[in-house]
């Protein structure tokens, strides 16, 4: 089924009851104070004028960002899906790093973001990487917190981060989209909301998708195995892996988000996935890529002549075809998208999907998706280890 231009999706092969998501979906779409759904259209109103953002796009080439978790993996996805679009060099400090560089000798433009100001990583990452020549601008909530005191301190400019929208929701937001739009993509284009829910095939394919899901944790198969054959995808599926992990881990439910690296993994998982115990489910991940390096026929044995003639991305796609083969022979569980371009309404597309997925499958199980209680334990107790 075909989402849009830019997107196939083939949903799981069985049929379910759908008729309490397809409500919830409805109220879901039409709930006008929910911050998280506002974030996701065109209308949705920046914490920051176009003119700051022309001022920035003109001065700085480098652009570091500091932050945790939902605050840059978003970003990060967007830069290494479209890289070749990209105007800037990021970097990206999204974890503790005992040997971190500085780059004491160059200048940069740094974003450094935490919803409440007092994530202690980026505390301690931005203490070791600011300098006095760089320009920084910090992306957190709109109250007393350890970044607002510092920003103050550094006289630097802060955007507001949106209150009820958490980490791993924001990348349509200032979060995500005031550094998108630093590496000289259109933030217009992401926003693909409106068009997706007035799509039938959407909305359809959506709702089947989810009712799939949660009849399958029912049977017990918890284990959400993403099949990716894109390695530019990597942090794509890395903030899906967040987005489901942190939304659904709750009230002794959950579903495990876990990456595969395909097709290398058919040389170390597959005969795990297919013989092993039946309590997966399976996402392939495939983007077809346009330009990809071709076999060298000269060089080609006749024992492997099959060969001759392709490029990469055809031999991945047949391995992914040929896998999903097998899938359905055995009757394993699986859904499989297909990405034809590289682009912002691609992503937009595919963040949107994953975010209204969640959002579905939480409301369905009465689990509040936006918050994150027991992760707040192990911060309160790291805080009591380092006095």
């Amino acid at each position: 089924m075909i989402f849009s231009k830019n997107i196939e999706f083939k949903c799981f092969q069985k049929k379910r009851n759908s008729n309490l998501i397809k409500k919830n979906l409805s109220l879901l779409i039409n709930q006008k104070n929910n911050e998280v759904i506002n974030s996701l259209k065109l209308n949705y109103k920046y914490s920051y004028s176009k003119k700051f953002l022309n001022n920035l796009k003109k001065k700085y080439n480098k652009i570091r960002l500091i932050g945790m978790g939902g605050s840059i993996l978003g970003t990060k996805a967007i830069f290494n899906f479209l890289d070749f679009k990209s105007k800037k060099k990021l970097y990206f400090f999204d974890n503790l790093n005992p040997k971190l560089n500085n780059y004491k000798d160059q200048k940069f433009l740094n974003l450094i973001i935490s919803k409440s100001g007092n994530t202690l990583e980026t505390i301690a990452n931005s203490n070791i990487l600011i300098k006095k020549k760089d320009r920084n601008i910090f992306i957190t909530e709109n109250k007393q917190s350890y970044l607002k005191l510092l920003a103050e301190k550094l006289k630097s400019d802060v955007v507001s981060h949106n209150n009820f929208i958490g980490g791993r929701y924001s990348v349509l937001s200032e979060v995500g989209m005031l550094p998108s739009s630093l590496m000289g993509l259109k933030e217009n284009k992401f926003k693909v909301f409106n068009k997706l829910v007035n799509n039938k095939n959407f909305i359809n394919q959506l709702i089947s998708n989810v009712a799939n899901i949660l009849f399958l944790t029912k049977e017990k198969k918890y284990n959400s195995v993403i099949m990716n054959y894109d390695t530019r995808s990597n942090d794509f599926l890395k903030w899906y892996q967040q987005l489901v992990a942190e939304s659904l881990g709750k009230k002794k439910f959950g579903i495990f988000p876990i990456i595969s690296s395909m097709p290398k993994d058919n040389h170390s998982l597959m005969q795990l996935y297919l013989d092993g115990p039946k309590n997966n489910f399976y996402t392939f991940f495939y983007v077809d890529e346009k330009k990809s390096n071709k076999i060298n026929n000269k060089s080609i044995l006749d024992t492997y002549k099959v060969l001759k003639n392709k490029n990469l991305n055809e031999i991945i796609f047949a391995q992914k075809i040929a896998t999903e083969k097998i899938f359905l022979s055995k009757k394993i569980p699986f859904r499989s998208f297909k990405i034809f371009r590289r682009n912002e309404e691609a992503l937009g597309e595919l963040f949107t999907f994953f975010i209204l997925e969640t959002i579905l499958i939480a409301s369905a199980l009465k689990i509040n998706p936006y918050d994150q209680p027991a992760v707040e334990l192990i911060k309160k107790e790291t805080v009591k280890r380092l006095i």
